[in-house]
């Protein structure tokens, strides 16, 4: 890999988790839309710009290939139940303040996608992964208790986005990032207008509403940029995983957590009781340890045990 090349590679994957990481700015800029207004906005837009990709690009063989396959489309039909419970989960975590929440269940991702290839895939876990695994439960529990509730939005978020990874690996390379996210958007389409029109009906639709601080064309353009924002920073993302080591790209899946804590602490003000610190610490222990080992097993497998992710 040439030195233009893993510098462009940097670039884009890094803008990609920076665009993933400080998506909690834009959720915050959509009140008073509330979670599940928000998410089927962005399953709707998404697909639409992820069609216009598929134009630009000449990818229509590529999808039309996905579709009617019908393996393809069961996985990536699952798949698209996931992500919707992902992305909701996710916003419901941002506009109720609980950012910190969400970025504890992106730190936790790699470890639990570790734990499900043992499940799943069948997988032996090394020393050092077994450690920093027991480190991670260790964490939640000092948050849980610290806190007098369960964390259930990290663990959602950890669980959902998994398993979401753990069903994409089925169609492994046979489906680009855009064809992928095109066909599982167009699936939860019927579900995105269905909740929209429950929202209309229930009167709380913000979108081409008037008449309330915050509603206008603006708030209506910020809706739709949530396609635009989540179909660049998969494209930015895709861009960098070709020009990148998988360890790399490993690497700065931490950079989306690790603004959202920022923004979360610093900018939203959430509260940082003591527990919660030490939980935080802890994670971020054990995810030095799960990089450690994965530097230690590249010569001999070839990459990092390292998971690249696409959060949000």
């Amino acid at each position: 890999m040439s030195e233009s090349l893993s510098r462009s590679g940097l670039a884009f994957g890094a803008g990609a988790y920076l665009m993933w990481g400080g998506f909690p700015l834009l959720m915050h800029a959509l009140e008073p839309a509330g979670a599940v207004e928000i998410t089927a906005h962005r399953a709707l837009w998404s697909v639409l710009v992820c069609a216009a990709i598929v134009a630009v690009m000449g990818g229509w063989s590529r999808l039309r290939a996905a579709v009617t396959r019908r393996r393809t489309l069961l996985i990536l039909g699952a798949a698209a139940v996931f992500i919707a419970i992902n992305w909701l989960i996710y916003v419901y975590a941002v506009v109720t303040d609980h950012v910190n929440s969400a970025a504890l269940g992106y730190y936790i991702n790699p470890l639990f996608t570790v734990a499900l290839g043992v499940v799943f895939l069948g997988e032996r876990l090394r020393r050092l992964q077994l450690v920093a695994i027991g480190i991670a439960v260790v964490a939640v529990l000092v948050i849980g208790f610290g806190l007098g509730e369960f964390p259930w939005i990290a663990l959602a978020l950890a669980t959902s986005f998994g398993l979401y990874g753990l069903i994409k690996k089925r169609v492994g390379g046979t489906v680009d990032a855009v064809t992928g996210l095109t066909v599982e958007t167009a699936v939860l389409v019927p579900v995105a207008l269905a909740a929209l029109v429950w929202i209309h009906q229930s009167g709380q639709a913000t979108f081409l509403a008037r008449g309330e601080p915050g509603l206008g064309v603006g708030h209506d353009v910020l809706l739709w940029s949530t396609g635009a924002f989540t179909a660049g920073a998969l494209l930015l993302f895709a861009a960098g995983a070709r020009r990148l080591p998988l360890y790399v790209t490993g690497l700065l899946q931490y950079i989306a957590p690790t603004l959202m804590f920022i923004l979360a602490v610093w900018h939203f003000g959430e509260p940082m009781p003591v527990s919660r610190w030490i939980g935080f610490i802890l994670v971020w222990v054990a995810l030095v340890v799960l990089t450690v080992d994965g530097w230690r097993a590249r010569p001999r497998r070839g990459v990092a045990r390292v998971e690249p992710a696409e959060p949000v």
